[in-house]
């Protein structure tokens, strides 16, 4: 690991030389005159004064040698669409899009709200905004309008834009009524709401000076040109909700000049992907990993991205990878969850294409175990198989092998190593010291944070210290919030949340925030959710819930009814990806004599591991409650 370890020894040692060198990988519209200024721990900003546009870098720039090469595929297997757009093609649509957004009156340091399917407008949007200094929040699709319009309060978009529908597994999935909904709901609505009309809902609901038809303002805007904006380098960019403990979801803000240096680079040192080669993310543009390798990271390196509409077996489990073969796709970025899906599916889909092309298999989201990898590993036959571990807040991997910097062997089940720029430190949960080779450790983060994280919470600077930097009282270090370990070789192994925050297939989602959402349901008294693991997804939500009225448990029957009700309280007040696996219906929860939930027990019982100590339990009862729910004998 010589250069491996040199390099990122040199990125924590002489961090400002380090950066000062791969801030050349992006166009400076104005020099920066300071690399980092860190001079009120732990906000960190970097390349300060120098200005800079994330859409020039995307697009602009390459038009004079690289204007024909396409940009961005779009593959819809819903709908059938396949659209190809070159650098001059999304150059032109990016300024059409740049233009009706001024006309509606966004500008510099507004906020615009993305609410979109897996299209090629939501790229178009998103690119928009950034060229005219605006700010895009981008809001998964699977989010119920009550979530939907907590987002809304907090970022005040002055437009939405949305579509009439998205399409998954054959069958329309509404958009605009959930808009409609949502901003009946928020408090601050926004002026505009701009509608992507696919013509797949037929019912969908217009409202007059309101609502907007894309198509329409397209015609007006046919030849637009719109200058870039130029930015300091810590203006921010977009801001991208993430789930926490108390309920309401934090806006990760992101800068503009440290986060298109850090994915840049991250395209060299990590990716392998050279300009003008093909990338393939099956992410969604609602997560990070669509914001950051759907869409930005591969257009600032000047390669082809390719966007994906559909599900891995659809029309059949070869589908990804007939797009490998069609596409000479080299790099791919996926989830453990999405592999495990095709795991059960006959290899001969796969053997179907030639997916020679592919030389690396990214995959993040939660932990690989190793026999998913070792069963992507054997299908795929030369490809590389690299699991990468990094974060919403983050923007880009903490851990990962490096091939761009040095080929390190790979171990199954670990991210590798530290991802230069980061300086990884496992410390004790309670002592705050630093844990020894196999020890179980809190993952965090020596700051400064390296260019591309999180530069604070979205309105609430107090917010991002008191969350991330407040685990260790005489320690003002970045927290992960997960288990890890490292072995005596170097490579860590990442094992959990810490915290109360649930892993689901990737998507991270708040306890509390499901909790909020089970007792929306009127008969609810009192819920408990945790986290259980699931061999297909990772973690799965699990409701334990007192009803109001014992009655409506009373047999198995009324607490199948009740359960069904719960999970559609759940379906409209987060959406489905909120909902609980199971609703189990108890007369009192396990708390502690202070009144404390005691979840991690509940969560030992339920995936049949010791509920630890139990010392201070108000009702020992309840823990026979848990495990008759389960079905288990005590």
């Amino acid at each position: 690991m010589g250069r491996y370890a040199e390099t990122h020894r040199r990125s924590i040692e002489h961090r400002e030389e380090f950066w000062r060198e791969r801030a050349a990988l992006i166009h400076w519209q104005e020099p920066f005159r300071q690399v980092l200024d860190y001079s009120k721990p732990p906000f960190a900003k970097w390349f300060v004064g120098g200005k800079t546009n994330i859409c020039h870098n995307a697009i602009d720039r390459h038009l004079r040698t690289r204007g024909d090469q396409a940009a961005l595929n779009f593959i819809s297997t819903e709908t059938g669409q396949h659209a190809t757009y070159t650098y001059k093609d999304l150059y032109a649509e990016v300024n059409r899009f740049a233009a009706i957004l001024q006309a509606q009156g966004v500008g510099r340091g507004d906020r615009v709200l993305i609410y979109m399917p897996m299209i090629a407008e939501a790229v178009f949007a998103m690119l928009a905004c950034l060229r005219i200094g605006a700010i895009h929040s981008v809001v998964f699709g699977g989010f119920a309008a009550a979530s939907l319009a907590t987002r809304i309060d907090d970022a005040a978009p002055k437009v939405m834009v949305t579509a009439d529908a998205g399409m998954r597994a054959g069958k329309a999935v509404p958009y605009k009524h959930l808009v409609d909904e949502a901003v009946r709901l928020a408090k601050n609505p926004p002026a505009r709401v701009i509608i992507v009309n696919r013509g797949i809902d037929p019912d969908m609901p217009r409202t007059a000076g309101r609502d907007l038809d894309y198509a329409a303002l397209c015609k007006e805007h046919a030849n637009a040109l719109v200058p870039c904006v130029w930015l300091e380098s810590s203006e921010p960019s977009y801001i991208l909700y993430t789930s926490g403990t108390t309920g309401k979801p934090k806006g990760v803000q992101r800068d503009t000049g440290g986060y298109a240096v850090a994915l840049a680079y991250s395209m060299q040192s990590i990716f392998c992907v050279e300009p003008g080669e093909t990338f393939f993310c099956t992410s969604d543009i609602g997560w990070v990993v669509g914001h950051s390798y759907i869409v930005y990271a591969p257009l600032l390196n000047g390669s082809t991205t390719i966007m994906y509409e559909g599900l891995p077996i659809r029309p059949d489990p070869g589908i990804w990878w007939k797009i490998v073969a069609d596409h000479r796709v080299k790099t791919m970025f996926s989830s453990p969850t999405a592999i495990r899906v095709l795991k059960k599916q006959d290899t001969a889909y796969m053997r179907a294409h030639d997916t020679s092309s592919l030389q690396r298999l990214f995959l993040a989201g939660e932990p690989l175990d190793e026999p998913t990898a070792r069963w992507v590993t054997d299908a795929l036959g030369g490809t590389s198989i690299i699991d990468n571990y990094w974060q919403t807040e983050t923007g880009w991997p903490i851990l990962s092998a490096q091939p761009g910097i040095e080929d390190t062997p790979r171990k199954f089940g670990s991210p590798s190593f530290p991802v230069t720029g980061y300086d990884v430190a496992l410390l004790h949960e309670a002592t705050g010291a630093a844990v020894g080779v196999g020890e179980k450790g809190v993952l965090t983060i020596v700051p400064p944070l390296p260019p591309g994280c999180m530069t604070t919470v979205w309105g609430d600077d107090a917010r991002f210290v008191s969350t991330y930097f407040n685990t260790f009282p005489d320690k003002l270090v970045y927290s992960t919030f997960d288990w890890a370990t490292r072995d005596a070789d170097g490579y860590y192994f990442v094992l959990g949340r810490t915290d109360d925050v649930i892993n689901v297939a990737g998507h991270r989602l708040g306890t509390r925030e499901i909790e909020e959402a089970v007792q929306a349901h009127a008969g609810i008294a009192e819920v408990a959710v945790v986290g259980v693991n699931d061999a297909l997804k990772g973690q799965v939500p699990l409701a334990f819930a007192v009803a109001k009225d014992p009655a409506r448990t009373a047999t198995p029957e009324l607490r199948a009814v009740l359960e069904k009700e719960v999970m559609a309280a759940v379906d409209k007040e987060l959406g489905a990806i909120g909902r609980p696996a199971r609703v189990h219906f108890v007369t009192v929860l396990p708390k502690t004599r202070s009144g404390k939930l005691l979840r991690r027990s509940i969560q030992a019982l339920a995936e049949g591991r010791d509920p630890g100590d139990l010392t201070t339990i108000e009702d020992p009862a309840a823990l026979e409650q848990i495990l008759s729910a389960l079905g288990v004998k005590a």
